[in-house]
């Protein structure tokens, strides 16, 4: 007889971009809800891009660049933490969760794929849920990496 895995710790992974978020973070709620499991939301903020950082270090000192990227990255992180707050608030607000219980909200900053299995591991998630695709009816690369780098079940939830 198989052994039906027991979820304890949902990694819910979001983009926060906008309606197509909600299914996603309905399933994670309803998993939690059906398996009395924890979630830990993340939201992955990726690093400048090479381009932009070339912009920066031709017009600033080195010393302002080092400002700018410090201080710009601290005021992203921050904005971002309080956007997903608001939307966890909003949605657990809207759904009939009684047990849910939403244990962190992380921002992380890198490769969005690399850092999801990381917070994951970190935390020891039984499962990571994820959308399919932001903007287009094909799986996106990060639902694509996610499972290849990880031992965790991932389950991608269609978005569009």
């Amino acid at each position: 007889m198989a052994i039906l895995p027991e979820f304890k710790t949902i990694l819910y992974a979001t983009d926060l971009g906008g309606e197509h978020t909600k299914p996603v973070f309905a399933a994670a709620l309803s998993l939690a809800n059906q398996y009395d499991a924890d979630i830990i939301m993340v939201h992955v903020v990726e690093p400048m891009s090479s381009a932009m950082q070339a912009v920066v270090d031709t017009y600033l000192t080195e010393f302002d660049a080092k400002k700018v990227y410090q201080d710009g990255m601290k005021s992203v992180l921050e904005t971002m933490k309080a956007r997903l707050k608001n939307f966890c608030d909003e949605e657990l607000g809207s759904h009939s969760t009684q047990n849910v219980h939403v244990k962190e909200m992380l921002i992380a900053s890198g490769k969005t794929s690399e850092e999801i299995v990381r917070v994951a591991e970190e935390h020891d998630a039984d499962l990571i849920v994820i959308g399919k695709s932001t903007r287009t009816g094909v799986v996106g690369s990060t639902a694509r990496r996610v499972p290849r780098h990880t031992n965790i079940p991932v389950l991608i939830i269609p978005n569009n």
